[in-house]
């Protein structure tokens, strides 16, 4: 038997399904635990609480946090670089702790860990814990636990904890309770928002089980409300005793059992969590009190929770075969993305957090990842989509604010935002290289304005929503035309429009040489999509022109002279070009020179941190053609061949997309991959002209936060976007899967790692499996009473009305074939 394999653990003897597990066994590393941690958060979209230990409290290796969906605070001081508004550390509900009486409390440090067990089942969304604990005075003791943040009831939470006595009697003692005493410290290499954001917290108790904390944040004065009940069953509960306990920040119960060697005491903590944010909640205190009332047990409560799980499971179902290394990745990367974005999320006020609902990495603040998440929701739970974009159009009018005080017109976006939606980009951070404070330029990256259009427009193309590009759709369409519009400045001598001044998405470049931060002329990435957004605009106004039904109220459409400029722009912006034909990242950039790349791989090794490690060398990545990651091949991973050959050809340039894979090559070999999101852009890019290197990047993507836990962020909450792009690339770049002339089409390309590949999608409000493999592709529309979907195979047209199945054999002409019932 392997030496880390306890014969009287539970989890080594009787796991959950292989192919649904996360899994480790024995202690963490120091610099490992907060990896771990994240990786073991459980989340409803509403509410998540990291996976640390009930007996541990954040002391520089673990960190308990607890997190609402868009509850945010603004911390001020003399002291502060920036005011950042970041997400809140709630109330730690997870306390819980025992001893024999007189001995020292269970924590981390106190006693000798025999063995320890933690389990993540995916399947049932359950923390599983298993540890055998031995005192000083050789006191052994087994801790079983089980925990759960309900997917049934967003607002409620539960821990289960059986603690057996195994060669000791006498008085065990358990505290159960609140800690209200948090601070923000998850990430202390970010300014602004590290800190205590609760503040004026009050404690009480109902009953004997029952106990309660509310408390304000400091600023915004949101309040949130924590109700636990702890019950205890088994051997020696005639002989319960209880004691409350109120600190001045926090609140606890002790209760004393007698036990005997063998006797199980069970510990059930079930606890409710509301703020003032909440719809139809007057009280937050009063609704965490009445929902606490109501819950059942913790096996009720599990039942209902491992339901919804199971539920939600069958409409995000992507499978690659259970014994392929990939499908536990892939489980774990859907498991994360849907504990921040579930169902639960549509009745918000919340966006996409760069680092999900796992952490306080960049403050919790929404970035553009939007636009890797969005694409594999649309084709999932497209009204999830819809009320994520809902975030961005109530902030519409701070991103107006934001473009006026540019003097510009139109709407722009912040490149980091919170609550408010006013810029929270910082203007100073802290080289990871030398720990020093720098100057920050990424708040330059207006580019997030086209990243929010493309999102509208993909989901308005996706589902047809005719009343969402009226009410809100068009608007911010046309706003980010507007401003973009205004940005474009003539030059009559040759008759193009440029774009100065910007950055795209490769963050080593803010600027020229010697101008840093100033930013860049003639960025490729910025004027295609401008010119996309131009046309984007001006269709949506036209569509909405033919249904005057759904007009909206408050005209926002453009005069005819607005629109005429926009068409000029589109078809006359301008691009720069390298001597060989590849098109240039920005007007200049052949005029930079060439890194060693061999010598700083000979000296530094990984150089995904360039930027800072030549910026510790008195040096500046915007001398070189280099890459932070993709920025010319973002257009490949927003377009296919033939829309990026239209677009560039569209505005008065030569394009042959047979230079397609050279452009790829080129810019490839001068990135660093230091953004998690590189790799899914990359590997994207290369599916259709180098397989073997796209399942290498792929692979790499999957395990971005699960692997190298010693030097990862992911500490810091997961990386939400790689997650969701990583899933996306299976579900349309291999399948060729895309919506194009209210057509959805397929064109299966499986790389040689990939045997098959099973997913369910919804297209126009019809539930569609695919099977595809190197032979065919196997398309079954569910039955029902709604019109056949326009499908289009490799070119070959069809229509699949519901209650059918069309197979396809993939190895010659993609004929359909054996039309049959499903």
């Amino acid at each position: 038997m392997p030496a880390n394999v306890d014969p009287g653990c539970e989890l080594c003897s009787r796991p959950p399904p292989a192919g649904w597990v996360l899994a480790y066994q024995d202690g963490a590393a120091p610099a490992e635990e907060g990896t771990r941690e994240t990786m073991l958060t459980l989340g409803n979209g509403y509410l998540a609480t990291r996976g640390a230990a009930p007996e541990a409290s954040a002391d520089g290796v673990h960190y308990p946090g607890t997190y609402l969906a868009g509850f945010h605070n603004r911390l001020y001081g003399a002291d502060r670089p920036d005011s950042d508004e970041g997400i809140v550390n709630l109330p730690n509900w997870l306390p819980l702790t025992f001893r024999p009486a007189g001995g020292d409390w269970f924590a981390p440090g106190q006693g000798r860990r025999e063995h320890e067990h933690q389990m993540l089942d995916l399947r049932r969304g359950v923390y599983l814990r298993e540890l055998l604990v031995v005192d000083r005075d050789e006191r052994r003791t087994r801790v079983r636990q089980r925990r759960l943040v309900s997917l049934a009831s967003p607002h409620l939470a539960a821990l289960e904890t059986s603690i057996v006595a195994e060669n000791w009697s006498g008085r065990l003692e358990i505290r159960s309770g609140l800690d209200g005493g948090v601070v923000n410290a998850n990430s202390p290499a970010e300014a602004g928002s590290c800190g205590r954001h609760l503040t004026d917290v009050v404690t009480g108790g109902d009953d004997a089980e029952t106990v309660w904390l509310t408390a304000v944040t400091t600023t915004s004065r949101h309040q949130v409300a924590v109700a636990a009940r702890t019950r205890v069953s088994g051997a020696g509960v005639a002989q319960l005793r209880l004691a409350a306990v109120h600190g001045p920040n926090d609140v606890s119960q002790v209760i004393g059992v007698d036990v005997t060697p063998g006797d199980r005491v069970v510990v059930e903590k079930t606890v409710t969590i509301f703020s003032n944010r909440d719809r139809v909640v007057s009280e937050p205190l009063t609704a965490a009190r009445g929902e606490l009332r109501h819950a059942g047990t913790f096996d009720m409560v599990l039942a209902d929770h491992a339901t919804a799980w199971t539920q939600l499971w069958e409409r995000f179902r992507l499978d690659v075969g259970e014994e392929h290394a990939w499908q536990v990745p892939i489980r774990v990367q859907t498991f994360h993305l849907l504990q921040t974005l579930s169902p639960h999320v549509i009745d918000l006020d919340a966006g996409v957090p760069a680092r999900g609902l796992h952490g306080e990495g960049y403050h919790g603040h929404i970035f553009w990842d939007e636009l890797f998440v969005y694409p594999y929701l649309n084709l999932r739970m497209p009204e999830l989509t819809r009320a994520l974009l809902a975030y961005r159009y109530r902030r519409l009018p701070a991103a107006r604010r934001q473009a006026a005080a540019a003097g510009m017109a139109g709407a722009l976006f912040p490149w980091q935002s919170g609550d408010s939606g006013r810029d929270d980009s910082p203007s100073r951070s802290r080289s990871p290289v030398t720990g020093e404070w720098v100057a920050d330029h990424s708040g330059r990256q207006q580019h997030v304005n086209l990243a929010v259009a493309y999102c509208v427009w993909r989901y308005w193309e996706t589902t047809g929503d005719l009343p969402f590009l009226a009410h809100s759709g068009l608007e911010m369409l046309v706003e980010t035309a507007r401003f973009w519009a205004g940005l474009a400045t003539y030059d009559p001598a040759d008759d193009r429009y440029d774009i100065r001044g910007v950055m795209g998405p490769d963050e080593f470049h803010d600027g020229y040489p010697g101008r840093p931060g100033q930013g860049l002329d003639n960025s490729a990435y910025v004027n295609v999509m401008v010119a996309w957004v131009l046309g984007r605009a001006e269709e949506a106004c036209a569509i909405l022109s033919r249904h005057p039904g759904v007009a909206p109220w408050r005209k926002v459409a453009p005069a005819d002279d607005e629109r005429r400029r926009w068409a000029h722009i589109r078809a006359r912006l301008r691009l720069a070009f390298l001597d060989d034909g590849i098109l240039a990242q920005f007007e200049g950039y052949g005029d930079l020179a060439e890194l060693d790349w061999d010598r700083y791989r000979r000296r530094y090794g990984d150089l995904r941190q360039l930027g800072s490690l030549l910026q510790a060398e008195g040096d500046d990545a915007n001398r070189y053609k280099i890459s932070k990651q993709a920025d010319v091949l973002m257009l490949l991973y927003l377009f296919s061949a033939e829309e990026l050959t239209g677009l560039v050809r569209g505005l008065g340039y030569e394009f042959d997309p047979t230079r397609i894979p050279a452009v790829v090559d080129y810019y490839l070999s001068r990135t660093t991959h230091g953004s998690t999101l590189s790799r899914v852009a990359h590997a994207w890019v290369l599916a259709r002209t180098d397989r073997r290197r796209s399942y290498e990047m792929l692979t790499t993507a999957l395990g971005t936060d699960l692997t190298d836990p010693q030097h990862s962020s992911t500490r810091n909450g997961i990386h939400l976007g790689a997650a969701a792009g990583t899933l996306d690339i299976l579900q349309r770049c291999y399948t060729g899967l895309e919506v194009r002339g209210d057509v959805l089409r397929l064109n299966p390309l499986l790389p040689d790692g990939l045997d098959e590949l099973d997913c369910v999608i919804r297209y126009r409000n019809q539930l569609i499996f695919l099977h595809v493999d190197h032979e065919g592709l196997r398309i079954s529309a569910a039955p029902g009473a709604g019109q056949p979907v326009p499908m289009a195979v490799r070119g070959e047209s069809f229509p699949l009305p519901p209650g059918t199945t069309v197979e396809v054999a993939l190895h010659d002409a993609a004929t359909p074939t054996n039309a049959r019932s499903w």
